[in-house]
């Protein structure tokens, strides 16, 4: 009989502290965090934010202030303090010690931070001192708490960072207080977007600062198991959660003082848009499409073109907006046909090499048709320039309006038509993934030979999925020749300096969870925003996503928001983000067995 060395059951932590030490040092270190955010770091105001005042948190102080909070009340919640053991039922050590993280990484990066670029840690006032130390605190705590018995079988990492197998249910919340939850959930969502995207440009300490915050704390909230919970409220008050969600949208120019940052949100919106046409052919139906950016192209051209512009080849004509709309998603969807009809008899690689000529043919094209290498139609490189702005129900789009004290201009305009763009999109998306060929798409996609030898015509549904995300990526290209003012060949390709191109495109459906509707919004939204708060990035930005696709296939292939049937292809039983569902019998009766 062969014993197992292995235990089964949590064990003492690598650092050899009794359970109420190690809960009294993260409580401690976590009051003690917060209280330095309150003192200034250091003496001059050259730094990011101004950290020379006492008495209340600027800059990097309000995001340690955030980390502390949130160490805090885990901290609490092991203590059994009454209402906060819901915030982690299982008593995991994955929430804390990632909380804990984030209350280190934030004041340690600023501390280096501000001795680096000032010239040494005698710029440090005693805050930052206190903030250095008082953070690692917590993470000396929680390095030792009972580690899973997964960190003891090898699996280290994975043992103290994933998610408890079986947490033990929470008490359910009545109705109302669910459909708070949601508000509450959704209203800190807008607070922290905002709070992002107002950061300016030229202040990059802060971003990553927050980058860092954002990351440790919402991998702590996940391995709590809260945004599991939250997507299970999300899913049975769909209907109240997405109003909430357009809700939060339609308030996020009116949180906004600067119309640059309503530009930014609108440009999220159409690559977002776009990357969600694209996620029916890759996500949802399994073609690999790397020339996708061309059809954004098209509607963009085509709305261009119709747009009364004086440098049109068609410079009389100005279509109304439901006209030029129509125009440019038709236009796109006949491309989509053409271009798929020959095509989409290929499978794999080969369909992927059509698609990026097709994307390279049609950038070198638009760039040629300029009357001298070409038809004159396009302009060539100089593009079409001076677009006017959509007009309405004769409301134009372009003009400011007052709303009480708050001024919403152009950009917030062309957010609120795109916002509603999106919504039209998402349901269109959602209703065709739950139809009968949302379904044929999907079996496409798992076993197309399977799928064939189930009678689906798999030639007729791929085609329909390859017009459909054409058709969306033309609706948004119309209003993207709007917003730009102009259309030019350049930004067309599969790979380059800033989006849009097919990379960016590509990278934003599978960062975000292919086949999910939030996935490509939010894999949209982190891809545009870092590189336009982290100038230095746009020089690299190839580089960061090929760094960061392989860390993404490394530990979550499934992408940031995964698609159930996916997550549960890439993880075998046991792993990090699926709960084991129990032995079958006969394996059952092997262990024992053998033992």
């Amino acid at each position: 009989m062969t014993t197992d060395n292995n235990p089964t059951g949590p064990t003492p932590g690598p650092i050899p502290l009794p359970a109420a030490t190690a809960r009294a040092l993260i409580t401690a270190g976590a009051l003690a965090t917060i209280a330095s955010t309150f003192l200034a770091w250091t003496w001059t105001p050259a730094f990011s934010g101004d950290l020379t005042v006492y008495g209340y948190p600027a800059g990097l102080q309000t995001l340690t202030l955030a980390a502390g909070l949130l160490t805090l009340l885990f901290a609490l919640g092991l203590w059994n303090v009454r209402g906060l053991h819901r915030l982690n039922p299982a008593g995991a050590t994955a929430p804390v010690l990632l909380a804990a993280l984030a209350g280190f990484a934030v004041p340690w990066y600023t501390v280096i931070a501000i001795s680096v670029e000032l010239g040494g840690l005698a710029n440090l006032e005693p805050g930052g001192y206190l903030a250095a130390l008082a953070s690692a605190l917590p993470l000396v705590g929680a390095l030792a708490l009972p580690r899973p018995a997964d960190a003891v079988r090898g699996h280290a990492v994975r043992g103290y960072l994933a998610k408890p197998e079986q947490p033990p249910p929470a008490h359910p919340l009545p109705p109302w207080a669910q459909r708070l939850a949601i508000t509450l959930a959704t209203a800190f969502g807008l607070v922290v977007f905002t709070y992002g995207i107002g950061i300016d440009n030229d202040d990059s300490e802060l971003f990553v600062g927050f980058l860092i915050l954002a990351l440790f704390g919402s991998w702590s909230l996940y391995t709590a198991g809260l945004l599991d919970r939250f997507a299970e409220l999300t899913a049975h008050h769909k209907a109240f959660a997405t109003t909430m969600a357009f809700l939060a949208a339609v308030a996020f120019p009116f949180t906004q003082s600067n119309d640059h940052n309503a530009n930014l949100g609108v440009n999220i919106l159409i690559f977002g848009t776009v990357a969600l046409g694209l996620n029916i052919v890759v996500g949802l139906t399994g073609l690999l499409d790397l020339g996708y950016v061309a059809f954004l192209g098209v509607g963009a051209y085509a709305a261009a073109l119709i747009s009364g512009s004086e440098f049109s080849r068609f410079s009389g004509v100005q279509f109304p907006f439901w006209a030029a709309v129509l125009t440019g998603m038709a236009a796109s969807l006949l491309f989509g046909v053409l271009i798929g009809a020959p095509t989409l008899r290929l499978r794999g690689d080969y369909l992927a090499i059509v698609t990026l000529g097709f994307g390279e043919i049609f950038r070198i094209a638009v760039n040629n048709m300029d009357g001298s290498s070409g038809p004159n139609l396009t302009n060539g490189p100089n593009g079409i320039p001076s677009i006017p702005d959509l007009e309405i129900f004769g409301f134009n789009l372009g003009d400011s309006h007052q709303i009480g004290s708050l001024t919403l201009g152009r950009f917030a305009n062309y957010f609120f038509l795109m916002l509603l763009f999106t919504a039209l999109v998402i349901l269109v998306f959602t209703r065709a993934a739950n139809s009968r060929i949302g379904r044929s798409w999907i079996a496409i996609r798992e076993d197309e030979t399977a799928a064939t030898a189930m009678g689906i015509n798999g030639f007729r549904v791929k085609l329909i999925a390859f017009a459909l995300g054409a058709s969306l990526a033309g609706l948004a290209g119309t209003v993207s020749a709007h917003v730009t003012y102009n259309v030019v060949p350049n930004p067309y390709q599969f790979a380059g300096a800033a989006p849009p191109n097919s990379a960016f495109l590509l990278a934003a459906v599978v960062l975000g969870g292919m086949g999910t509707v939030a996935g490509p919004l939010l894999g949209a939204t982190l891809l545009y925003l870092i590189p336009e708060k982290l100038g230095f990035l746009k020089e690299y930005e190839l580089f960061a996503f090929g760094v960061t696709l392989i860390l993404l296939m490394r530990f979550r292939p499934e992408g940031i928001i995964a698609n159930r049937r996916r997550q549960l292809e890439f993880h075998e039983t046991g792993q990090l983000d699926v709960p084991r569902q129990g032995l079958t019998e006969g394996t059952t009766g092997a262990t024992k067995a053998e033992a």
